[in-house]
């Protein structure tokens, strides 16, 4: 069973506090979540304010479809970084095979 994840670094730019950084990101989470199914999770330990670090998993017994869900994902990650004035930094993808 393939799984697919996808890496997300973030910039924001007009976080001041650790309270701002944590209110974009829960934001970003829970609209990925409620719009995909999948897991998404912090990866860095938070020390810096303007700058984090998601991680996106998604399990399918296809490889195509995680392929087209992860071009999905990143797609909303842009839109909804932008609605947020975050800046995405970098974003890859991979597929692990069976």
């Amino acid at each position: 069973m393939p799984i697919a994840k996808l890496t997300i670094e973030l910039e924001i730019p007009h976080a001041q506090s650790l309270k701002d950084r944590r209110r974009v990101l829960r934001s970003m989470k829970d609209k990925l979540r409620h719009s995909f199914n999948l897991s998404v999770a912090e990866l860095d330990e938070g020390v810096v304010w303007n700058r984090a670090t998601l991680g996106i998993a998604a399990i399918s017994s296809s490889a195509n479809y995680l392929t087209g869900q992860m071009h999905l994902i990143d797609q909303a990650v842009h839109r909804i970084a932008a609605a947020s004035s975050t800046e995405i930094v970098d974003s890859y993808a991979e597929i692990l095979p069976e």
